[in-house]
């Protein structure tokens, strides 16, 4: 502990988390003095970025933390910003705690969202399955690895961008769902047209330059198709297990197969098919089969992996999209949310860890 920090005040402090980095900011080295002395606390702050997107949460957060300590009747609170080689420091320690972030060792079970062709509403399983695993309790986070075709940001909803800390990035959080997407880099609704070699960078720097922090589960709204980054995910983590999205129609289930096939081929395992799109519930209870019926149970067949979810179609469903309210949490009594909260918990139990050393983040 610090003699430039009250011990009554580094005691309160500590449960103060940093919004983005969510470790206390006394371990941070954020609050360099504390003092105590006739009923009023001096606190020095200093954020990591001048443009601290959670200045004002952090700040209160302070202010409440300190009033709480018995004697303490005013708070004074002074503001700066990191000194680049106290921000250095910093950046180093985070990573020097975890060099390899997604390596062969990690406890982060890794899952990407595949599917062979475009339009099956992956991206929106992907967004509704985050949200419902974070409903869960457990730290999620998104690569929005689609990066002609991102939507994960617009899909939960937000607009923010990561904050860069030295050379690493903090990703901001929706729904509870940590996220990062090309489309935070580019200004407005501008297409990203890059080939092969961009593709893997990025995809690369989503997953070593960004701070994910301690997450249970990453998922990876992957491109259609079998192309560039398909090949990239393999090579960078080639211990990440594949969901494969399809509609029931047969030409998309044989499409979905080939996106399969290739995660095979690097090694990585297949979990199961999710049928998305299976049939519109009418109010008769019957169901309108507007994409043909099977297509998910013959792939997950021939694939000999089990068919996970079917997800009824749902116009609650495309509006949450739309209005970046994701079903699962807006409208849980949708017979798509409850399957895509069937799906979550389903996922939850594939893989125990029972006797495993878990992830604690100090505080």
């Amino acid at each position: 502990m610090s003699d430039r920090i009250d011990p009554a005040l580094q005691h309160a402090l500590a449960q103060v988390i940093d919004p983005e980095i969510r470790r206390p900011l006394v371990e941070l080295d954020m609050i360099p003095s504390a003092t105590l002395e006739g009923g009023v606390a001096s606190i020095a702050l200093e954020l990591t970025v001048a443009a601290c997107p959670a200045a004002d949460r952090i700040q209160a957060d302070v202010r409440s933390a300190a009033a709480s300590v018995p004697g303490v009747e005013r708070v004074e609170l002074s503001v700066g910003v990191m000194s680049p080689a106290t921000r250095q420091a910093l950046v180093e320690r985070l990573r020097g705690s975890r060099p390899q972030q997604f390596g062969p060792e990690t406890l982060t079970r890794i899952i990407a969202v595949a599917s062979g062709k475009g339009g099956v509403g992956k991206s929106t399983v992907t967004a509704n399955l985050a949200v419902a695993l974070a409903q869960r309790g457990l730290a999620v986070g998104v690569i929005d690895a689609d990066v002609h075709g991102y939507s994960i940001p617009a899909l939960l909803g937000t607009e923010a961008r990561p904050t860069r800390v030295g050379d690493m990035m903090m990703p901001p959080q929706a729904h509870g769902v940590r996220l990062v997407s090309i489309g935070m880099f580019v200004e407005g609704n501008r297409s990203v047209s890059w080939r092969g070699p961009m593709l893997h960078r990025t995809l690369a720097q989503f997953v070593t330059d960004v701070w994910w922090g301690d997450l249970d589960v990453l998922l990876i709204d992957m491109p259609p198709g079998t192309g560039d980054v398909a090949i990239s995910l393999g090579q960078l983590l080639p211990h990440a297990e594949v969901l494969v999205v399809t509609t029931p129609q047969k030409a998309a289930a044989d499409v979905a197969e080939r996106a399969a096939e290739v995660a095979r081929q690097t090694g990585q395992r297949v979990l199961g098919v999710v049928e998305n799109m299976a049939g519109l519930p009418q109010p008769d209870g019957s169901l309108l089969e507007l994409f043909g019926a099977g297509g998910g149970d013959e792939a997950a067949a021939r694939l000999d992996v089990p068919l996970l979810a079917r997800i009824p179609l749902s116009i609650a469903l495309r509006e949450g999209g739309d209005a970046g309210a994701p079903i699962v949490a807006s409208d849980p009594a949708d017979p798509a949310a409850a399957a895509i909260v069937a799906l979550a918990a389903s996922l939850r139990g594939t893989r125990p860890i029972a006797g495993r050393s878990l992830p604690l983040a100090t505080g």
